[in-house]
């Protein structure tokens, strides 16, 4: 069957964005609601549960995030003309990950890392007098633009594509 038979799915375009495009822009907001953007470099877990990011505490962002942590971020690919945007869009509520959790999303996140020809990471660099600290957002809702540029919520589950 070809693959005119089995359109990708949401998830399916979610997956392949990430896959290509390495950079979010995360949205947050300080307590009084002023807004703030700023990007990031991600990675995410393949069931498109949890995404994660380092950053500096002392960031706007981060003490955004510390204050309100809903968040909202956008993976897009800005090469495209107009007309033909992808993008994935996620809302999720953010942490820093602690215990056993930052073992698994240090793990998540340096596997990412060193699939892309980067380095790995360790704990160590996200604890004690590390200046950067690993970032988890969990998310809520997840968007993929459909060829009339419209959001279609995104089903983690639903995968369409075939081996062939």
């Amino acid at each position: 069957m070809g693959a005119a038979e089995h359109p990708e799915s949401p998830a399916d375009t979610a997956r392949r964005l990430l896959s290509r495009i390495a950079y979010a822009t995360l949205a947050t907001a300080d307590s009084s609601g002023r807004p703030w953007a700023t990007p990031v470099w991600l990675a995410a877990r393949d069931d498109l549960t949890e995404f994660f990011w380092l950053s500096r505490p002392e960031t706007r962002h981060s003490r955004n995030l510390a204050e309100r942590p809903d968040l909202s971020f956008v993976v897009y690919d800005s090469t495209t003309p107009v007309g033909g945007a992808e993008a994935l869009y996620v809302e999720a509520v953010a942490q820093q990950p602690a215990g056993g959790e930052l073992s698994d999303a240090i793990a998540v996140f340096s596997a990412a890392s060193v699939s892309r020809g980067e380095r790995a990471w360790a704990e160590a660099d996200v604890t004690g007098a590390s200046p950067l600290r690993l970032y988890r957002a969990r998310a809520t809702e997840l968007y993929v633009l459909d060829p009339d540029e419209r959001r279609v919520r995104v089903d983690p589950r639903d995968s369409r594509s075939t081996s062939e």
